[in-house]
């Protein structure tokens, strides 16, 4: 087999990315080592930006997410017993939109399999290869059959711990981490939201996030400690420290009832450099993670892919070389940008073990100072609703 360009993994990444590309005409095949259900069962994040959003729109998948996607105009920060209101339409004229990332993977299959492309699913001992030189390569096991698959390009849409990244020699990347001393205890429901924004909080006693799904399905976190089991937590549990942690009078008129879906997750901070070696390009978590407290996971994602898109479009439309020279500059100046902004985020809201008497007062300063400065919310609304793509 022979394609244009082999897309390794078939996340909302490596599906746009497939998409767009069909769109400007360059043939691609993605390669998925998990099931299609299984890809379809992970549970994410579902705040959607502006850009992230013209994109699905530009490739005819954005039907379903207007009719019931939520559009947020604004985002609320609770600090302590203050709330603000980050008016994000006012400030910059952009919104986000509340749309789960599952419904975006089924929107993006559902159009891949509309158009007839091939995605190869259950896809083991995924291998890319020769990417060092002209000719890159793809070898799998599908139903314990040797595969090959030829390509001029091989992206790596495959996440944080896919093969793609792991195949580059050690010295051809730098790295940057950063852990996080808690992680989000999060869980979903099929109640009504508590709010109509999306409540970021913060107090003694921890972050919270008030978030949804939909008008009736609403999705919550609480910081936790990385030791926890989410065994311990029993729904009841969870229920009752979030009310503790909400403002009193959104508290008072919480809906709970079952979770869907309970799990712990840690947070990271984590970059790799430069997101291209010779021919294989990497996108999305397989180059960088931010915490979710900026809610840009998916969308730094999106910016990649899309980047990624105009690159490839380039090479073959007009036979130069200069987009893709230059992808790994471009989409690192956006990430790091994002990677700022989703520290700053989480520094601001959580209780971190060492922040002792004096760094209490600079996340109280710091909060004060937002409240009272229109360019500090218009700067936070901007980093918020996405900044522009390069």
């Amino acid at each position: 087999m022979r394609t244009q360009v082999a897309i390794i993994g078939a996340g909302p990444a490596g599906l746009l990315l497939g998409a767009l590309l069909q769109r400007a005409g360059v043939d691609n095949v993605i390669i998925e080592q998990r099931s299609a259900d299984y890809v379809l069962g992970r549970i994410r994040a579902g705040v959607l930006e502006q850009t992230t959003v013209d994109l699905l729109r530009e490739i005819g998948v954005a039907e379903r997410l207007d009719h019931e996607g939520l559009p947020h105009d604004s985002v609320e920060l609770s600090f302590n017993t203050t709330r603000l209101r980050i008016d994000l339409l006012g400030l910059t004229g952009k919104r986000v939109t509340v749309y789960g990332q599952t419904e975006v993977t089924r929107d993006l299959m559902e159009h891949r399999a509309a158009a007839g492309l091939r995605t190869v699913y259950e896809a083991h001992d995924v291998l890319p290869q020769g990417f060092d030189g002209t000719q890159p390569f793809v070898t799998w096991r599908e139903n314990g059959v040797e595969q090959r698959l030829d390509a001029d390009f091989i992206a790596g849409c495959d996440g944080f711990h896919g093969i793609c990244r792991a195949t580059l020699p050690a010295a051809a990347l730098q790295t940057f981490e950063k852990v996080y001393p808690f992680g989000w205890l999060g869980l979903l429901s099929d109640t009504p939201p508590v709010h109509h924004d999306l409540i970021y909080g913060s107090g003694e006693r921890g972050f919270m996030l008030a978030s949804m799904r939909s008008a009736t399905r609403s999705r919550y976190y609480l910081q936790c400690a990385l030791d926890d089991d989410v065994k311990d937590w029993s729904d009841d549990a969870f229920w009752a420290e979030l009310k503790r942690r909400l403002p009193p009078d959104l508290a008072e008129h919480l809906v709970t009832g079952p979770s869907l879906e309970k799990s712990i997750a840690p947070l990271r901070s984590f970059v790799a450099e430069p997101m291209r070696f010779g021919r294989l390009f990497l996108a999305g978590d397989a180059a960088h993670i931010v915490p979710p407290t900026g809610a840009k996971g998916l969308n730094l994602a999106a910016a990649d892919v899309g980047l990624l898109a105009r690159c490839l479009a380039e090479f073959y439309g007009e036979r130069s070389a200069a987009g893709i020279d230059s992808y790994s500059q471009r989409a690192l100046a956006r990430v790091w940008k994002a990677e700022r902004f989703s520290w700053w985020l989480t520094s601001l809201m959580h209780q971190f073990p060492d922040t002792g008497a004096f760094g209490a007062r600079m996340q109280q300063a710091e909060f004060d100072y937002l409240c009272g400065s229109r360019a500090a919310q218009m700067a936070m609304a901007e980093n918020y609703v996405g900044l522009p793509m390069t």
